[in-house]
């Protein structure tokens, strides 16, 4: 990864999370975060983004990763969804795609997953911070 997926304001959040696919989301206050994983839970699978209340999406049906819409439709989404991003402050050029990623647990060294935070190299969870 390039760098942390860093927002000044509200929360993006996805169905896409490689392996396992579960919903994931990052944000800067939990309100917009439940706002994303509603709105995903709302659509059966999407990219959300939330800010007071949710801004935009891009509907995944399919298994929470596929769309049903025509590819020049879904890369204008994807255009539309990445601006405003960057405008909450993300500066990573594929802020979905890495997001994808950090839920991955076979890449070192520190992953997300549906048990808590693992040391991928160490092979143990990480107590969370309180």
């Amino acid at each position: 990864m390039s760098g942390a997926i860093v927002l000044k304001e509200g929360a993006i959040g996805q169905s896409i999370a490689h392996d396992s696919h579960n919903v994931i989301i990052v944000g800067t206050n939990f309100e917009d975060m439940a706002l994303c994983a509603n709105k995903i839970r709302e659509l059966q699978g999407g990219i959300v983004i939330a800010k007071d209340t949710v801004l935009d999406c891009l509907r995944l049906p399919f298994a929470g990763i596929l769309s049903v819409g025509s590819v020049c439709d879904v890369d204008k989404k994807l255009s539309e969804l990445h601006r405003k991003v960057k405008a909450m402050g993300c500066k990573l050029e594929g802020p979905f795609i890495q997001m994808s990623f950090l839920s991955l647990p076979v890449i070192p060294s520190l992953k997300i997953t549906d048990k808590g935070l693992v040391d991928v190299d160490a092979f143990k969870l990480i107590a969370p911070v309180k």
